[in-house]
């Protein structure tokens, strides 16, 4: 019978790639969206409330 392998140990398989440098600054521009985002909303929530 067939055993299914199990995730952790594919994770372990794999080799590490470093992040290239465009996917790091997409993920700077989505940090900074995000805290831009959350600051809008909490100022516009305070003018309606």
């Amino acid at each position: 019978m067939d055993e299914k392998p199990k995730i952790s140990e594919e994770i372990n398989k794999t080799e590490y790639e470093p992040l290239l440098p465009i996917e790091k600054k997409l993920i700077t521009w989505n940090i900074i969206t995000g805290v831009v985002l959350i600051v809008v909303l909490y100022l516009i929530s305070r003018l309606v409330i």
